[in-house]
């Protein structure tokens, strides 16, 4: 039985008296019910036609004020060249407060393009890195960035936070980190999750890449066969998206007080380590500070995320680029796992972005406040 699993995203995570979410084709799921009920394992089928719910997202749009780019609409997924030409946009019309540039190239060639936004107020600032989309099929991730954006633009004036927020600090904001996979996604495979990188001996394609960094690499967690979704690659940085953004970051580790990284689906706020269970050396302010972006999270909608280290609140994972963010000294290192808990996995509805980056928008907010204030 060929089935892709979404949660946990390998084998070894999953355990008894836990849920996992798969995904099967119609004509094998014929065969797998039946084979659940003979073994008693409780099942519920949480979306009956797949193909309708992607098409749904993907279908034909021109009627939906999607391209233009004054009218760009936030509440729908929006495809790479969108993306890339939306952030143009931002570039050239609000030069004063956006400049964007590109760490690298991926393995398919294209520009790994990210924004730093923050008012020019004096030479040296710390500052905040965002990536969203390392997993190409988190549709939502690439759509928080967006908003991200969208908002620091829009209330700059008129929210003091915002203010302070880009008076004092930079954000590195990469909309889409894996752009090859993401562009994959919208054309070939809607659940594609890893980059686009060929593997000559086993004609497999891409590397998991939040398994490809150098910290503990490819040890629990992750796999050494190249046609899992877990797959470490052959070596640390082996994805020319890896590398280029673990470049930038060690040149800029001594500005770069925060790494928040976005994924879905779990409704979770992670910090390291995810490699081993261990407490952190500055767990106190890393602990209140995701406490109260919880806190600041459900205060709008009353939706409750798990938070704590990665290993034990989700599971261990080696290689991952949280871990390498806090190991290379960013003091504050994050995961987000957005909505939901797996009614809608990867597939969360476009009616849901809005409330998801909304609540979200609370959060990192709240961290980066707290950044602000000295934590001792």
């Amino acid at each position: 039985l060929q089935v892709d699993l979404w949660q946990p995203s390998s084998l070894f995570h999953i355990v008894e008296g836990a849920a996992a979410d798969v995904r099967v084709a119609q004509n094998t799921s014929q065969i797998l019910l039946p084979y659940l009920q003979q073994a008693n394992i409780p099942y519920t089928v949480l979306i009956s036609d797949l193909q309708q719910a992607i098409e749904n997202q993907t279908g034909v749009r021109s009627h939906r004020n999607r391209r233009s780019l004054s009218g760009y609409n936030y509440e729908v997924y929006h495809s790479l060249e969108e993306i890339v030409d939306w952030m143009h946009y931002l570039n050239r019309t609000y030069s004063d407060l956006v400049h964007m540039f590109s760490v690298g190239k991926s393995y398919e060639g294209r520009p790994l393009y990210v924004l730093k936004l923050g008012k020019r107020s004096r030479p040296y600032k710390k500052a905040v890195w965002i990536d969203c989309g390392i997993h190409a099929r988190e549709w939502i991730g690439p759509a928080f960035c967006q908003w991200f954006v969208k908002e620091a633009l829009q209330t700059y004036q008129t929210d003091p936070d915002m203010r302070k927020m880009l008076t004092q600090l930079y954000f590195y904001i990469m909309p889409v980190f894996n752009v090859d996979g993401y562009h994959f996604s919208w054309t070939n495979d809607r659940f594609w999750r890893k980059t686009r990188s060929k593997n000559m001996r086993f004609h497999c394609y891409g590397v998991d890449a939040n398994r490809n960094w150098k910290v503990k690499w490819c040890d629990e967690g992750a796999s050494l066969h190249p046609c899992d979704d877990t797959y470490c690659g052959p070596f640390p940085e082996s994805e020319p998206e890896v590398k280029a953004v673990a470049h930038f970051l060690r040149k800029h580790r001594k500005q770069i007080k925060a790494y928040l990284s976005f994924h879905a689906y779990a409704q979770m706020l992670l910090y390291p380590y995810s490699y081993k269970y261990a407490t952190i050396p500055n767990f106190n302010c890393v602990e209140s500070a995701a406490y109260n972006a919880v806190n600041a999270l459900q205060s709008a909608y009353g939706v409750r995320y798990r938070y704590g280290p990665a290993s034990s609140t989700l599971y261990v994972s080696s290689g991952s680029s949280m871990d390498w963010a806090y190991k290379n000294g960013i003091p504050y290192a994050f995961a987000f796992e957005l909505r939901d808990t797996g009614h809608f996995g990867f597939l969360l509805p476009e009616t849901l972005i809005k409330p998801t980056c909304t609540e979200t928008m609370l959060a990192v907010k709240n961290i980066t406040l707290h950044l602000l204030k000295k934590c001792h």
